[in-house]
């Protein structure tokens, strides 16, 4: 499977999963669920992201989210900028 998501239409909905390495349980710790909870929030309250649906498990995460607004920028590109 690629490692790149590729967003073909600015004004779909996306459903994506992002798999830790080696499926480690990273996120059974508060904290760290807290920190891609918040950085979902940014995203939707300064870059436009409208987030149907969310899910992290201790692995891996879910997200059915698009683009909202009148801004439609790389979504590729800002779900990448969250996890770096």
């Amino acid at each position: 499977m690629s490692r790149n998501y590729k967003f073909h239409n600015p004004d779909g909905v996306y459903f994506v999963s992002f798999a830790i390495i080696e499926w480690l349980d990273v996120f059974t710790r508060n904290e760290y669920k807290k920190i891609i909870l918040d950085s979902l929030h940014y995203c939707q309250k300064e870059k436009g992201m409208e987030i149907f649906a969310w899910c992290i498990m201790s692995s891996h995460v879910h997200l059915v989210f698009r683009s909202s607004g009148e801004q439609k920028p790389d979504a590729s590109g800002r779900l990448q900028a969250i996890y770096k």
